[in-house]
């Protein structure tokens, strides 16, 4: 049985973190837009304050 290598280059890891980086980018700012259309009512249904949306999004 053959095995496959799967690893890459070090050339690629520069891209690999910058996509990673990017990924994490977007999730963040995916997340800042979904709190930020909820209502006050509602962001304090899920226990947070209009101010604490930056903080949830952009916190690892």
């Amino acid at each position: 049985m053959a095995a496959i290598e799967m690893t890459r280059p070090v050339a690629h890891r520069p891209l690999a973190r910058l996509m990673e980086r990017l990924s994490a980018w977007n999730a963040a700012r995916a997340t800042r837009v979904a709190l930020s259309r909820l209502s006050d009512r509602e962001l304090e249904d899920i226990g947070l304050e209009r101010g604490d949306i930056h903080k949830v999004a952009y916190t690892r």
